[in-house]
C-alpha cells in the first residue's frame, strides 16, 4: 500500500518503534512494561501530537494473536480504507 513505515524511528528526541513519515502516523507496540500510566509516555505522546504525529499502540499479544485486525486498524488510519 506504499505506507513506507521505518522501523526504530527518531522523531523530536524520541524512537518510536515504527514511523510513516508521510503519513505523520506511529505505531507503538507495547509490552506489560505499559499497562500503568507512565507519565514519560504521556509526555512523549503528547509532544509527538503536537508535531502533528498520530500515535497507536497495540499489546504484543494482539500483534501475536490478531495481526489482520492490527492493519487494518493501522490502513484506516493512514486513510487507506478501501484502497486495493
Amino acid at each position: 500500500m506504499g505506507l513506507g513505515f521505518r522501523r526504530q524511528f527518531p522523531i523530536a528526541g524520541y524512537i518510536v518503534d515504527f514511523a510513516c513519515p508521510d503519513k505523520k502516523l506511529v505505531v507503538e507496540v507495547d509490552g506489560s512494561q505499559h499497562a500503568e500510566a507512565n507519565a514519560g509516555d504521556e509526555a512523549r505522546t503528547k509532544r509527538l501530537e503536537q508535531d502533528g504525529w498520530t500515535i497507536l499502540r497495540f499489546w504484543n499479544d494482539d500483534v501475536i494473536r490478531d495481526v489482520d485486525n492490527v492493519c487494518q486498524h493501522i490502513v484506516i488510519e493512514a486513510g487507506l480504507a478501501g484502497a486495493t
